[in-house]
C-alpha cells in the first residue's frame, strides 16, 4: 500500500455557479468522503469549463478542470488514484472526464474509477429509497415529480427505467422525467392528469439545486414545470433540493468509492 500523503481522491462534478447549493451539496459530498477515508487527499475538479470560467470572472474562484487537478497531483506526488465522479449517470461528461483521467495514466502508479451514482439496478433501487424517505409524510393522494437532466446519451434510459421502479415499489403518486429527453413534461402532464392529485410537488432529480431548478422547474416562465402544471390546473409547490443533499445519496457515492478502493 501506498504510503500516507500518496494516495488521493479526485471527485469530480459537473459544477454549479450558485454558491448556496454548491455548499449543500458538491461540497457536503466532498465532506463526507474526506471524513470517510481519512488516510487519502482530496482534490475537486469540474467538467463545466463554462462555470469554471464564470466562477473565477464573477467571484475570482478558481476551480481546477480535470486536466488540472490531475497535474496537481502529480506535481504533489500523488502515486496512486480514486477518481469518484459525482455525475448521475455514465453519460457524455463522465467518459469525457475518463479519457481526461486516462491521458496521465502513466503518471500514476495506480489509477481506479468509481461509479456514477446510478450504474447499477441496486444503485437505482438504493438512490430511490434513499430520496423517498425523505417524504415518507407525504399524502398519498398529491403528486411528486421529480425533474431529471436528461441526456442524448444512450444512458438516458435510466430515467425511465426510475420512472417505473418508482410504481414497482409501491410509489404509485412518484413521477420522474427529464427535461431535455425521455420521459418529458408532456408525458408527465398526460400520467399525473390520470392520478388526478390534490396537489403537485417538484423536485429536481439533479445533485445540485442549480440552474435547471430555478429556471426550468420553478421559474415564472410560461414554459416551465411549474407553470405548466399550474396552467393545467394543478396547484403547484416547488422542493428546492438537489440530490446532493440527501445523506443516503452522499452515502451511496462513498460506497461507490470503497469500491473502486478494493479494485486499485
Amino acid at each position: 500500500m501506498a504510503e500516507a500523503g500518496k494516495k488521493a481522491i479526485l471527485v469530480v462534478s459537473f459544477g454549479t455557479s450558485f454558491s448556496r447549493t454548491r455548499a449543500k451539496t458538491i461540497d457536503q459530498i466532498e465532506k463526507d468522503i474526506e471524513e470517510a477515508f481519512l488516510d487519502y487527499r482530496i482534490y475537486r475538479a469540474w467538467t463545466s469549463k463554462r462555470i469554471i470560467e464564470k466562477l473565477l470572472r464573477r467571484d475570482n474562484v478558481r476551480i481546477p478542470t480535470v486536466k488540472e487537478a490531475a497535474e496537481q497531483m502529480i506535481a504533489d506526488g500523488i502515486t496512486r488514484v480514486i477518481v469518484q465522479p459525482t455525475h448521475l449517470v455514465n453519460g457524455i461528461e463522465n467518459e469525457e472526464m475518463k479519457r481526461d483521467v486516462l491521458a496521465f495514466e502513466a503518471d500514476f502508479e495506480a489509477v481506479s474509477f468509481g461509479d456514477p451514482l446510478l450504474t447499477t439496478t441496486e444503485d437505482n433501487e438504493q438512490a430511490l429509497l434513499a430520496v423517498m424517505k425523505e417524504f415518507s409524510d407525504m399524502d398519498p393522494k398529491d403528486a411528486l415529480v421529480f425533474m431529471g437532466h436528461g441526456t442524448t446519451h444512450y444512458a438516458n434510459s435510466v430515467y425511465a427505467a426510475l420512472d417505473y421502479m418508482l410504481k414497482d415499489l409501491g410509489y404509485s403518486h412518484a413521477f420522474l422525467g427529464t427535461v431535455e429527453a425521455y420521459p418529458s413534461l408532456d408525458t408527465l402532464l398526460k400520467r399525473v392528469g390520470e392520478l388526478r392529485p390534490g396537489k403537485v410537488l417538484l423536485a429536481p432529480f439533479m445533485i445540485v439545486a442549480g440552474d435547471h431548478a430555478i429556471h426550468d422547474m420553478s421559474g415564472e416562465d410560461e414554459d416551465s414545470w411549474r407553470s405548466r402544471f399550474e396552467a393545467e390546473g394543478f396547484r403547484v409547490e416547488c422542493l428546492m433540493k438537489g440530490l446532493g443533499e440527501y445523506e443516503g445519496i452522499r452515502r451511496r457515492f462513498i460506497e461507490h468509492v470503497k469500491a473502486a478502493e478494493s479494485a486499485i
